[in-house]
Order: C-alpha cells, then structure tokens, then sequence
C-alpha cells in the first residue's frame, strides 16, 4: 500500500468510505471545505488533514472526489486550490460523485492536458452501505485506470465493473436512479393500496419480498415506510439532482422517458413541500398526500 491516497468531500457517503480506507490500511490525507467535524473525525481514525483540495493532490498520487454534484466536482477539481493545482503527472483522480456524464467528459479533458489521469466512478447503495463497504460502482474510464483504482474500490464497495469510456459510469449510475426511484414510487403505491384496503403493510411487504416483486430497494424501503422512518440514508434532494441529470441527459439525446419524466415532477414537489431533507423513500409522503391514506404499521 505504497500508493498515498487523498480523499475530497467527506459528507454523508464520503466520511464513511474515507474511514474503510484507512481502516484497510490506507496513507490519507483529508479535505473537506464545509465540515471541519468530519476532518476532525478522519484525523482520530488516523488521516491525515489538508488545508485545501490542491495540498491534498501534492500529498497524493490517487485522489478520490466526493462531493455532491457536477459544479462541485468543477470546483473542486479545477478551480482555485483545487486539485489541478497540486497534482503532478501520472496522478490519478477518482470522481466518485453522482454527476451528469457531460462533467465527468468536460474534467477529463482538463486534467489530460495536464497528463493527469481520470475516472468517473460514481456509487450506489447510500449510506448504510458506504459504512458497510458494500457500494455498488460504476466506472468510467480507461483500463489501466480502473485496475489502478480496483483496490480502493474493494474496500470502498461489494461490486465494482467497468462500463466504459469517461462518463459511462454516471451514465450507469443515471439508469440505476432510475429503476430506483420508480420502485419507491411503485412500493409506495402498493403499501397505500394495502393500508386502504385494510390489510396491514408490513404484512403484504413480508408476503411478497421474496417473490419476484422482492428487490434490495423493497428490502431497504419498505420498513422504513411503514414503521414512519424517514432518516436519510439517501436525501430526496440528491436524488432529485440525478434525476434532473437522467431528464437532460435524455433530452441530449433526443430520447423520452415517461416514467422518469413523471418521477421528476413527484421529487420536485417533494422539494417544493420541505421534504428534500429527508430519505428518498418519502416519495410515500407525495402518494399520501394524493390519496388522503397514511400507511403505518400500527
């Protein structure tokens, strides 16, 4: 484990995944502009701490980005102090951010003027897993670049698959919110029929789970939609900034997408009542709402 690692962005997914890296034995050094709590919390595990994105990367031969979304990935990579600045040739920078694939493409070509090496490798599973290291990842980029990378991604997640050139991993991460997202809205649909037809939701999500309407998404969701927990593993904010990337994504490419579309409409008036805060799995909220039914357990 020769190779020092820098780590950007330690929010909800990144803190976490920071911390499997140097519990699996990982030289890091750590930055984060907005939370000095989770620096702190990295430096008690062993990290090292930075002043700045760019003193990361002169400390770093691979550093991995999480940060929200594609203006931040922007920042964080080419703006001032950013990694650009630090990074010396053969580096390597890991975008682990959900992002539109247009950044990850518009990233690469910057830091290839520098011959510094990039990839896109943006995660699912939310917070439990990015705690667990079981994330699910989606890489774009060259070869050499995902094998360089495939050891943090060992730690960091359960899977990990090349999905091609640059920004084909957001483009897979995109699809994944998708399917997402349409099974929340359908589960949450079916819990609401349930409840109004007097069974108990609890006991229809026990009765089909291991049918084939039975998913990871059901398994994570559903009791938090019964038992009225809608702490965020995943914020319905986030989710609604891939889905409008998943729209204009869609719409470069001349394609429609109705359930996406609709899907789109359903987070944005989540967001308009208050609710971006809150686990994506209040998508609940927005079928109550519609059908004056609230499902519960009790």
């Amino acid at each position: 484990m020769a190779e020092r690692i820098g780590f950007v962005g330690l929010g909800i997914m990144g803190k976490p995944m920071a911390k499997n890296l140097v519990k699996a034995g990982y030289a890091l050094t750590v930055y984060d502009a907005f939370s000095s709590a989770a620096v702190d919390e990295l430096i008690a595990e062993g990290a090292t701490a930075a002043s700045s994105s760019s003193e990361v990367a002169s400390k770093s031969d691979t550093t991995i980005v999480m940060v929200p979304d594609g203006p931040d990935s922007e920042a964080v990579v080419l703006g001032e102090n950013g990694l650009l600045e630090g990074a010396s040739a053969g580096d390597l920078i890991v975008d682990m951010s959900s992002i539109a694939p247009s950044y990850s493409r518009s990233l690469q070509a910057a830091c290839a003027e520098k011959d510094v090496n990039f990839i896109d490798a943006p995660v699912s599973g939310g917070e439990p897993f990015a705690i667990s290291g079981d994330l699910a990842i989606m890489v774009g980029g060259s070869a050499s670049d995902f094998e360089r990378a495939k050891p943090l991604f060992d730690v960091t997640g359960k899977s990990s698959v090349l999905c091609g050139a640059i920004g084909a991993g957001n483009i897979t991460k995109l699809a994944n919110q998708i399917v997402v997202g349409a099974n929340i809205h359908g589960l949450a649909e079916a819990l609401v029929l349930a409840t109004k037809a007097g069974v108990n939701p609890e006991t229809v999500f026990d009765a089909i789970k291991g049918g084939l309407a039975g998913s990871n998404v059901m398994n994570a969701k559903g009791p938090m939609m019964f038992e009225r927990n809608f702490e965020p593993g995943f914020r319905v904010e986030l989710h609604y900034k891939d889905i409008n990337n998943a729209v204009a994504t869609a719409n470069e490419l001349d394609l429609p997408l109705q359930v996406t579309a609709n899907l789109q409409q359903v987070l944005a008036a989540l967001m308009a009542w208050g609710e971006g805060k809150n686990d994506h799995s209040a998508i609940l909220h927005y079928v109550e709402k519609l059908s004056g039914v609230t499902v519960t357990n009790k």
